[in-house]
């Protein structure tokens, strides 16, 4: 089950990229690269070519969002293992230890000593 709807997504993920590739849009498109300007409307007819592209257009966006929510909840009960899940760390990762604290009291003065002044 879990391959076949991935077999499905990423066809539908592919056909979605061509198929989106090849309409011509505002600014002409892939379309226009391959044959002038008219595109796949040469190909399919003038109202009826379009129209189809954009139907397929949309089967393959719902394929594409369908087949994305069941493979996610294929995996999520069959317990498939993720990347994250896969990545064990080798040693615990354990807090550094505290650097020493340097002496914060306040040094005691240097007594200076001052000559005495004669009385001259």
């Amino acid at each position: 089950m879990y391959y076949f709807l991935l077999i499905v997504h990423l066809t539908a993920c592919i056909s979605l990229i061509l198929i989106v590739l090849l309409q011509s849009g505002k600014g002409g498109g892939l379309s226009g690269l391959m044959g002038g300007g008219g595109g796949s409307e040469q190909i399919f007819g003038a109202s009826t070519g379009m129209a189809f592209v954009k139907k397929v257009t949309v089967a393959m966006a719902i394929t594409f969002v369908l087949t994305s929510l069941l493979l996610t909840i294929v995996v999520s009960r069959k317990g498939l293992s993720t990347v994250t899940r896969q990545y064990q760390p080798t040693a615990p990762i354990s807090a550094p230890a505290p650097a020493p604290q340097p002496n914060t009291a306040p040094a005691a003065p240097k007594e200076q000593q001052v000559p005495a002044q004669s009385g001259n």
